[in-house]
C-alpha cells in the first residue's frame, strides 16, 4: 500500500492511496483525498479487505499517516504490517519481475 499525490489544474494536491496484491500485482482498492489521515487510511483498509479476506501482511512506507488509529484498525484485522526501511528508496509499487 503507498499513497502518491497528483497535482491538479487549480493547483491542490490530491492523495491517492492504492492498495495492490503483491503475488498477482493486481489493484485490489483505491481512494483519493485532499487531507489524508490516520483514521481515513484506516478506513481504506478495511473497505479494501472486507470480511475475511485480508492479507497476513501488508507491505508499507514508514509516513506518518500511518498512525496509532490506523496501527490498531489493522492489528485488529489480524494482519502484520511489514514496514520498509527508514528512507528506503525502494518503492514497492515500481518492483518488476
Amino acid at each position: 500500500m503507498d499513497f502518491f499525490v497528483v497535482p491538479t489544474v487549480t493547483c491542490r494536491l490530491l492523495y491517492v492511496l492504492v492498495v495492490i496484491t503483491h503475488q498477482r500485482r493486481k489493484v485490489v482498492h483505491f481512494n483519493i483525498t485532499e487531507a489524508p489521515t490516520a483514521e481515513w487510511t484506516a478506513q481504506q483498509v478495511v473497505n479494501a479487505f472486507p470480511d475475511d479476506t485480508a492479507p497476513r501482511y501488508l507491505l508499507r512506507d514508514r509516513d506518518s499517516i500511518y498512525g496509532a488509529a490506523f496501527s490498531r484498525r489493522v492489528e485488529r484485522m489480524g494482519i502484520m504490517q511489514k514496514p520498509i526501511a527508514h528512507r528506503s528508496l525502494c518503492n514497492p509499487l515500481t518492483w518488476s519481475d
